[in-house]
């Protein structure tokens, strides 16, 4: 039977103590390396946050599993007891640019059921949490559930590729729903933009592909202040599998993928 209030409290702890040792790294020399292409960078400080992470996990929680953004986890065919789903830095290429907007992000999964998520404003020391069924805090603020906005008063995340040539989606179908929003916003790190929703900072997030580590905890806050969180035609996402992401306040989610982005 799992203690979800002791892992709670632990891994509270263990992200604050990893925080500190990214901050602390600042004014380290970096050891950057790209992986897909060489836009996507990770660092010493990605690989030995995840380890520091896998550490703690295995010598506390000897049957849970690990699926890890640098590879130091398990493989994974299915979800199965419990999960630990793990981005060490969400925003690389800010944390190597900017030394901001970046964040640790960790989903803790039952099964395929989200129970605990965590988001970690590093160089804001805002730390973003939920539990199913409890709400979900930045801090020890609770967050108020999230109210309903019209489409042209609403302010979204979106990646300015997504308005170029891509293999993902053809521009012209995001086009007509940048004009009608008040604004748009790109953070670079999927985890912040989630933050931002579920505290209301931003309205929605549209993105064409991201794996698990980007989205598992930000899903369980986001439903916790009652948004909404799909693939870009409304279904399910599944915490194993690459996807698109669509997430949205009550109400916005359903306008925008009715009127936008079905055809």
């Amino acid at each position: 039977m799992t203690n979800w209030k002791e892992l709670d409290q632990n891994a509270r702890d263990w992200i604050m103590e990893a925080g500190k040792k990214i901050r602390d790294s600042f004014q380290d020399e970096l050891n950057i390396k790209t992986k897909s292409n060489r836009n996507d960078l990770v660092t010493n400080m990605d690989e030995a946050t995840e380890r520091y992470f896998i550490e703690k996990i295995r010598s506390t929680y000897k049957d849970h599993h690990i699926m890890g953004e640098e590879g130091f986890g398990d493989e994974l065919s299915e979800l199965s007891g419990v999960t630990w789903i793990i981005d060490p830095i969400d925003g690389t290429m800010n944390f190597v640019h900017q030394q901001r907007n970046f964040a640790i992000s960790i989903g803790v999964y039952d099964g395929k059921q989200g129970v605990l998520g965590y988001i970690y404003d590093v160089v804001h020391d805002e730390l973003y949490h939920a539990e199913k069924g409890r709400g979900a805090y930045m801090n020890d603020q609770k967050l108020p559930v999230l109210n309903e906005v019209a489409v042209e008063d609403s302010v979204i995340a979106l990646n300015a590729q997504w308005m170029t040539t891509n293999k993902r989606i053809d521009p012209e179908v995001l086009a007509p729903l940048v004009q009608k929003v008040r604004g748009t916003r790109s953070y670079g790190s999927a985890a912040i933009e989630m933050a931002y929703i579920a505290s209301g900072r931003l309205d929605a997030y549209i993105s064409m592909r991201l794996a698990p580590w980007d989205f598992a905890a930000g899903k369980i806050l986001i439903e916790e202040v009652g948004g909404v969180v799909t693939d870009l035609e409304g279904n399910e996402l599944n915490p194993l599998n690459k996807s698109s992401l669509f997430v949205g306040k009550p109400g916005l989610h359903g306008k925008i993928l009715n009127n936008y982005l079905k055809n």
